[in-house]
C-alpha cells in the first residue's frame, strides 16, 4: 500500500486527523475516516513522516519500551450500515492493556522530564 496520485492509478483515500494529546515526541491522534482503504491510517501517517509506534511495515522500527503486539492503533468506535436492513450499527471497545500501558509510559516520561516538547 502506498500514496499514489489518482492520475497514476491510485485510488481516493481521505483521512482526517485531530490531535488528542501531545506526549513529548509522540502524539495521541484521532483519525475519522471518510474512506476505508487497507492500511489507510498507517500509510498516510508514514507518508507524512509520522509513522505509528510499533508498525513493522510502515514504521521506523524504534522501540518505546512497551512490548506491543502490533502497531499502536485502536479502533475505539466503528459505525457501519447493515447491508441488508440499512440500519446503522455502532460498536465501541476500550483500548487494549498494551495500548493503555503505552500511554502510561509516555505520560510518565513527560512528568519525569518536566517537558512536553
Amino acid at each position: 500500500m502506498a500514496v499514489v496520485p489518482i492520475e497514476k492509478g491510485g485510488r481516493a483515500a481521505v483521512t482526517y486527523w485531530r490531535v488528542v494529546e501531545r506526549l513529548g515526541n509522540y502524539t495521541l491522534m484521532h483519525f475519522p475516516l471518510e474512506t476505508g482503504r487497507t492500511h489507510q491510517i498507517r500509510v498516510h501517517s508514514a507518508y507524512l513522516g509520522h509513522p505509528l509506534i510499533g508498525d513493522p511495515v510502515y514504521g521506523a522500527g524504534t522501540s518505546v519500551g512497551v512490548n506491543l503486539p502490533g502497531q499502536a492503533l485502536h479502533a475505539w468506535k466503528l459505525r457501519l450500515q447493515h447491508p441488508v436492513t440499512q440500519d446503522w450499527i455502532s460498536v465501541t471497545a476500550p483500548p487494549s492493556p498494551a495500548f493503555t500501558k503505552l500511554l502510561e509510559v509516555l505520560r510518565r516520561r513527560i512528568t519525569a522530564t518536566g517537558s512536553n516538547v
